[in-house]
């Protein structure tokens, strides 16, 4: 087993809590992990990514290729074309189509998806509007339509989440388990 994994978006949007999700799942199932991460724009709405790495077999860098990533999970849609050089040929986009305009210059919105949607496997569809109706945060509902390409079983992901957040209560938890399967159910 072995994934690549781009995950994308804007400060706050909450990549790197689910870079960490994933992580811990991996590391439980007794895999290899490596992650690079930046996010310190992250309190001004800058970009935030990470390079993360789960296999089977030992890794020895934490930074992923140009043309290697098995997946791109962006919170935002311009984000997820950003990094698109990572891609692999036989790699799936998984994204937000709800905008972050946090800059005057933004590019048109039907251009951007439009981009996205010339793609071979692109999930795109508006993660925010399904938390909003739970209470929760787009990157949970993200996170659940990412879960069938992780190869990963998903009560792992759902057991990541309650190590996690547990410490949050109950309702956090239920919110996030609720995200992440409305999430797999829209994709």
């Amino acid at each position: 087993m072995k994934k690549d994994i781009i995950l994308c978006g804007v400060g706050g949007d909450g990549i790197v809590s689910v870079a960490k999700i994933i992580s811990d799942a991996a590391l439980k199932l007794g895999l290899n992990v490596k992650q690079s991460e930046i996010h310190g724009m992250s309190q001004r709405g800058g970009s935030v990514f990470s390079h993360l790495r789960v296999s089977s077999d030992p890794i020895f860098s934490d930074v992923i290729p140009e043309g290697k990533a098995d997946i791109i999970l962006s919170s935002e849609p311009m984000e997820a074309l950003r990094y698109l050089p990572f891609l692999a040929a036989d790699g799936v986009v998984i994204t937000n189509s709800d905008p972050f305009v946090n800059i005057t210059n933004y590019p048109d919105i039907e251009k951007v998806n439009a981009e996205l949607g010339k793609l071979g496997k692109c999930v795109s569809f508006n993660a925010n509007a399904i938390a909003k109706e739970l209470g929760a945060r787009g990157n949970m509902v993200l996170l659940g339509a990412a879960a069938p390409y992780l190869e990963i079983a998903f009560e792992e992901l759902e057991n990541a989440i309650r190590s996690i957040f547990g410490r949050k209560g109950e309702a956090v938890v239920e919110t996030n388990i609720k995200a992440i399967r409305a999430g797999r159910e829209a994709r």
